[in-house]
């Protein structure tokens, strides 16, 4: 099934779409579907961006990413190794539109509530991803009632919300890719010195155009997000076993002086760089 930016078109006559991911690197455009996509990372890590949050993701996580939600998924290639992923995908009015709304199925309603704004498993891992496992060699009518038993297992366990604001519009496929060209020029750089002009160009919008525009979008500053980005990275760079610095992760992250790294990262973490590392170590 092939992914185009912002759409994804589901085969005819086919409710439920069992989909895998393997190669060097996940399909990395901002896209959106109408589809609800529920995913089992075996393989791969990277950055994950929902609505206007930066994640990441790694293997064994168990992603749920809900309808018309904007997505991407930035492998890091630097780390080698296969990327595979398995997906299922399903719109709520798939199967009738009054099916998750009976009776039988009303217990399901807390995962649709979740699915909006993209969320994580926290637990239940183990059980869903063994029903995962089974999707590859079972026929339609199973991969049907397998997705019922992580529906349930994902409407009752413990989860991490992925994006905090929702954009109530869906973007149309010029502002898909005007978005997709602003989140690519920004992963691909925020360890440099990014300035507005650089990155309105890429828009190819004014500067207090693109201001507005990103702002209306995401319901944070451009800066708001570029910083977050850095500190993510940030925080993988020191929960990973090497032997960078403090100061070192700071550069790699792309802020200029350590002062200001530590004052950003607390305002975010609520701890500084070295209390997190020592509390994860």
């Amino acid at each position: 099934m092939k992914v185009l930016p912002f759409k994804i078109p589901k085969p005819e006559h086919y409710a439920l779409v069992y989909q895998e991911d393997i190669g060097t690197s996940f399909y990395d455009q901002l896209h959106q579907h109408e589809e609800i996509q529920l995913s089992y990372i075996i393989e791969g890590e990277g950055k994950l961006i929902v609505g206007d949050t930066i994640n990441f993701y790694k293997p064994d996580d168990i992603l749920v990413i809900g309808s018309h939600l904007p997505h991407l998924l930035k492998s890091d290639t630097s780390v080698g190794g296969k990327s595979k992923m398995l997906s299922l995908f399903f719109s709520k009015k798939a199967f009738g539109k009054r099916f998750f709304e009976m009776e039988e199925t009303k217990a399901l309603q807390s995962f649709f509530t979740r699915a909006t704004h993209g969320f994580k498993v926290v637990s239940e891992k183990e059980a869903m991803i063994q029903l995962f496992l089974r999707l590859k060699t079972s026929q339609k009518l199973d991969q049907f009632l397998i997705l019922l038993e992580l529906l349930k297992l994902a409407s009752t366990c413990e989860y991490k919300s992925l994006s905090s604001f929702i954009y109530d519009k869906q973007y149309s496929d010029y502002e898909g890719n005007r978005m997709r060209n602003i989140f690519e020029f920004t992963m691909s750089n925020f360890n440099t010195n990014i300035t507005l002009e650089a990155v309105s160009e890429k828009a190819n919008m004014t500067k207090n155009a693109f201001c507005k525009y990103f702002k209306k979008r995401t319901n944070k500053t451009y800066f708001q997000f570029l910083t977050e980005l850095r500190v993510e990275h940030a925080t993988k760079l020191l929960l990973s076993k090497n032997k960078l610095t403090v100061a070192e992760i700071a550069y790699e992250s792309g802020f200029k002086n350590i002062s200001n790294f530590n004052r950003q990262f607390k305002d975010i973490k609520k701890s500084t760089p070295s209390d997190f590392r020592k509390k994860r170590v």
